[in-house]
């Protein structure tokens, strides 16, 4: 457990949050702890955007329909990131490597559905992109495992990657994005290689706060009360700045109108390339 690292949230809470992580399953783990849990706010949910995936993936049948959006806080962009002493300089480089050479090239990932695995299924709609993924239980040690050459490349987000990138320990051969970004503004946009990836673009991994849809409604209207304003809190905009992230502070409808059609353009992305496991019309899931 650690504290966590949003404090002006703490103090319009009047307590501490405490974060325990309950990493794995590409989000499917955390997201099944607070749904287990007693539906008083006391347990909330600070959750990226694989459990959207996770019905197509055959991982879980929980994704944020079945709870409560507090606040969507911001976006990402992804890189496609190698160790800074990759043999590959350029996209164009590995993807030719990938084709000359299907099955062989490996892929760091975070398991079905995960950022990794999205993007992967996105850029074989794209182009040949037969890989071997080897999963890690977050980006994090995925990329940690890449500078150890465990693997040769890994799709993440820039706040997962920035710092080292920075550092010149890895390089990102693109951005998932269909121009460059300002906290990587050399770093070639995806679509100079691949032009048919503009069809998903712009497309990233979301941060956000949930709880268990049955939270009573008055404890709902406070966290989101407070994690709004948390979201305009200098130190919060700045880390968001500073990791290329894109700040949202979407809550209420607008919140579950952009879960829901984030999923919709995502899952059938999935199933148009092979990828899902569960066709998305099974669960529901109107094509785009």
């Amino acid at each position: 457990m650690a504290r966590a690292v949003n404090p002006s949230a703490e103090e319009a809470l009047g307590k501490p949050i405490v974060v325990l992580n309950k990493s794995g399953g590409a989000g499917a783990i955390s997201t099944a702890f607070v749904n287990a849990a007693p539906a008083d706010g006391y347990t909330f949910l600070y959750g990226a955007e694989n459990p959207q995936l996770h019905g197509v993936m055959g991982v879980s049948d929980i994704d944020y329909s079945d709870m409560y959006p507090i606040n969507i806080l911001g976006r990402g962009v992804a890189v496609i990131a190698v160790a800074a002493e990759s043999k590959y300089q350029t996209l164009s480089e590995l993807l030719d490597d990938i084709k000359a050479n299907p099955g062989q090239v490996k892929m760091g990932s975070t398991g079905p559905g995960g950022l990794p695995s999205t993007i992967g299924a996105l850029v074989s709609n794209a182009t040949d992109f037969d890989v071997t993924a080897i999963p890690f239980g977050g980006e994090g040690p995925g990329l940690t495992a890449m500078l150890g050459g465990e693997v040769d490349f890994m799709p993440s987000g820039i706040s997962a990657a920035a710092e080292q990138i920075k550092a010149g320990k890895m390089r990102a051969l693109a951005v998932v994005n269909p121009e460059p970004v300002d906290t990587l503004p050399d770093v070639p946009a995806i679509t100079d290689t691949l032009p048919e990836m503009a069809k998903f673009l712009p497309w990233g991994p979301f941060y956000g706060v949930f709880v268990r849809a049955d939270v009573p409604d008055d404890v709902k209207a406070k966290l989101t009360e407070v994690f709004a304003t948390a979201a305009t809190d200098k130190t919060f905009l700045d880390l968001m700045a500073n990791r290329g992230n894109v700040v949202m502070n979407m809550g209420g409808q607008e919140a579950v109108d952009f879960l829901a059609k984030w999923q919709q353009v995502t899952v059938w992305a999935l199933q148009d390339t092979g990828a899902a496991k569960v066709s998305p019309e099974e669960l529901g899931i109107s094509r785009p």
